[in-house]
């Protein structure tokens, strides 16, 4: 399996699966259609499919105009009907998508909508805008509850997992991370090596989901320096995994 990293939007990112077999490929999170579709020629591989985490358009946009020079099935989660742009297969937690050889699995996953789902192939995982690197997606339509559950099921996957999330927010996410967080030193040490790629435009996308857990504050509600952060804020007294998460996500809401 081949992935290709293509910067979309300002600050978004689309990810090319090639199945290097069959030369078979999918697109995740067209935001815009012209950069993919350049790949897509310079790559001469056969577009199967997009597979879309959500019904943004800063994810979707790009769907009409790859769809009007490629017949691609379109993946989603079965909720967005009729808010994804040519939507051909509605799926849920538990599907499996094939693309030339690879097999992905389907999670639903809510919180930063109601329909968002992230795709698991081979260790690496799309998460879009649920799970950000050093981040999450504020709650849009979902709730802190659903979002809580969404990272901890995301949790439960290998430390080993690449996460390929849609946005290049690493710098700015660990900015505030180091606000709630400032005694942890991997927090600190991701901060400086992050600042050292974006000061060369380098991406810092994919960590991994062990990266993730030492240093994401939205995963580290267990922490002690995080839930006095969060209690000196005076933004819950409550310390119970979901009241620390939401307070949290208050607090880089306004951040």
């Amino acid at each position: 399996m081949k992935i290709l990293q293509i910067p979309l939007l300002r600050d978004n990112y689309g990810y090319l699966l090639v199945c290097e077999k069959t030369k078979q490929a999918a697109i995740v999170d067209p935001s815009e259609a012209e950069p993919v579709l350049r790949r897509i020629e310079q790559e001469q591989v056969t577009l199967q499919a997009i597979l879309n985490t959500h019904h943004h358009r800063d994810h979707t946009g790009g769907n009409e105009g790859i769809l009007a020079q490629h017949k691609a099935e379109v993946y989603g989660h079965k909720s967005d009907s009729g808010r994804i742009p040519g939507l051909t297969h509605g799926v849920d937690d538990g599907d499996e998508v094939q693309i030339g050889e690879l097999k992905g699995n389907v999670l639903f996953i809510p919180g930063h909508t109601t329909g968002h789902i992230a795709y698991f192939f081979d260790n690496n995982l799309f998460c879009g805008d649920t799970l950000f690197t050093a981040g999450c997606g504020r709650l849009f339509e979902g709730t802190p509850e659903q979002m809580h559950a969404s990272l901890k099921k995301l949790m439960t996957l290998p430390d080993t997992t690449k996460v390929y999330c849609g946005h290049e927010y690493t710098e700015s996410n660990l900015r505030f991370a180091m606000s709630v967080e400032p005694k942890n030193p991997k927090v600190v040490s991701r901060f400086e090596r992050v600042q050292g790629l974006r000061s060369r435009g380098a991406s810092t996308v994919p960590s991994t989901l062990e990266e993730e857990k030492q240093t994401n504050p939205f995963l580290r509600w267990d922490s002690k320096e995080i839930q006095a952060s969060v209690k000196s804020a005076k933004r819950d007294s409550r310390l119970d995994p979901v009241s620390v998460f939401a307070a949290v996500r208050k607090m880089k809401d306004a951040f």
